[in-house]
């Protein structure tokens, strides 16, 4: 029996879950980098790099070549990047509309879209209820 779809999109979007790996495939997006650029991009130790690296090598994201003693890395499908500006814009989208949600609340100064008080409405000085000040 063949994995669901599902099942695949989801590990693949969990191979993304990672900031660094993000910020890779970010700059993979412009162009070909070779490791060391990377490293000063992404400011992670050298070990953590390729360990993430390795993980988007896997996951058939990225393709590896060495030049001498230096590896260059490339995006091994453009429609990766095309992924990314998808997500830019949808987050763009989302951030704008908190953004203005919160213009919105800030305008209004918190009044009358406050959640009611925890209170009862007799706190006020008529409030006879024992052990109230000015209770008789």
């Amino acid at each position: 029996m063949s994995t669901p779809l599902y099942r695949l999109k989801a590990e693949f979007f969990k191979t993304l879950g990672h900031p660094v790996r993000i910020r890779v495939l970010e700059l993979l997006s412009e162009r070909e980098h070779a490791v060391s650029e990377m490293l000063n991009e992404v400011g992670v130790e050298a070990a953590h790099l390729s360990q993430q690296l390795a993980v988007l090598r896997r996951a058939g994201l990225v393709t590896a070549r060495r030049e001498g003693s230096a590896v260059h890395y490339t995006l091994a499908d453009p429609g990766v990047a095309e992924l990314l500006r998808v997500a830019r814009t949808i987050l763009t989208g989302v951030l704008s509309g908190q953004a203005e949600l919160l213009a919105d609340l800030r305008a209004t100064g918190g009044s009358g879209d406050a959640a009611p008080d925890a209170h009862d409405d007799n706190d006020g000085p008529d409030d006879h209820r024992p052990g109230r000040p000015g209770t008789p």
